[in-house]
Formats: structure tokens, sequence, C-alpha cells
């Protein structure tokens, strides 16, 4: 037997195996789509969590030992694309509809003025030194924590990490942060009127 016709057996039987590890794969796919619609919100992120699994599945069908339980390791796969997405949405900032308190700097503006202003107005009369000022009188704590959220664009678990506190602690640090930051621009914005 020549090398070319051993070469050829082996990507037959490669091809074959991969066939029928995609059809036994996909008549799972009912059982999937059932696990991964508990684990998240909606239809539509389960479709895509399901369609992410069998790409990673189908990418990486050779690590699949045959004789095991396929159905298992589809899981596996689709609790990890989960924990990820989790992951993801947790480290994007959340958004919150704003309360009357967020609006304190128009709020105090407009008494002071007695009459609405527009915001680029507002921003005119803060220069930066008045945002440093105003930064800078942020509790230490709590200026590391916006510095490294807001200006920095690192997630809630990368600032936790790098402060090495819990991402609980991050969260309320950058609430209370916010809020004197917010009051301190609000009371420099209304000085310069």
């Amino acid at each position: 037997m020549s090398e070319t016709d051993t070469e050829g057996r082996r990507i037959a039987n490669e091809a074959r195996d991969r066939v029928r590890f995609e059809e036994e794969a996909l008549a799972l796919s009912d059982q999937v789509f059932r696990v991964a619609r508990g684990l998240v919100n909606s239809r539509e992120e389960a479709e895509d969590l399901v369609q992410q699994t069998y790409e990673r599945a189908f990418r990486s069908w050779r690590s699949y030992t045959p004789g095991t339980n396929l159905r298992a390791w589809l899981l596996r796969i689709l609790t990890n694309l989960n924990i990820d997405r989790a992951r993801r949405v947790q480290r994007r900032p959340q958004t919150q509809p704003m309360e009357e308190g967020d609006y304190f700097l128009y709020n105090k503006l407009e008494e002071s003025a007695g009459r609405p202003l527009e915001e680029e107005r507002v921003v005119e009369r803060l220069s930066q030194d008045d945002v440093v000022g105003a930064l800078s009188s942020v509790p230490h704590d709590f200026r590391d924590v916006l510095v490294l959220v807001d200006i920095g664009d690192f997630s809630y678990q990368d600032a936790a990490q790098i402060l090495d506190i819990p991402i609980g602690t991050v969260m309320s640090r950058l609430h209370r942060a916010r809020r004197v930051l917010k009051q301190e621009l609000a009371d420099r914005a209304v000085e310069d009127t």
C-alpha cells in the first residue's frame, strides 16, 4: 500500500467520523436548546447560545472522545459559553433610569439662574480646572474606582482585581464617587454664575 493510499484512507475515515459526529450532535439539538432556554431570558438568546455551542463543537470535534457522553460534552460547551456571556454582561456598565437626584447640577443652576439652561452653557461654565478640582475632592478610595472604571474604561471585575477589593465594593464606591463628583461639579458651576 502506498503512502498516498494510506493518506487517502485516513482522510476518508476522518470525513466519515466527522459526518457521524455532526449527525449525532445535531440529533441532540432539541435537548441542548431546552437547557439553553432555561439558562437565558429569551428565546433569541437561547438560539444564539445553541448556535455558538454547535459552532464551537464543530470546530473542535476532534477533542470529543467517541463512545463517551456526547450530550454531556455539548452541554459543557453550552455552559461555558453561557458563563462567558454572563461575564461580558457583567462588565458592561449597567444603565438605569435617571433619578431626580441625578439632575442635581441642572436643578441647582436652574434655581440660581431662574430659567432652564442649555447643556452647552453649563459645560462652558466648567473649566478643566473645575473638573480636576471636583475630582480631587472625591475621597481617595472612591476616586480610584471612578478613575479606573469611568476614565480608564476598565470593567468592574478588572477594577476589583487591580484594587484587590470585591466587585460589590467597586460598584458601591463607584456609585458614591459619582454622586460626590456630581455635587462638586454642580457647586462649582453655580459659583461661576
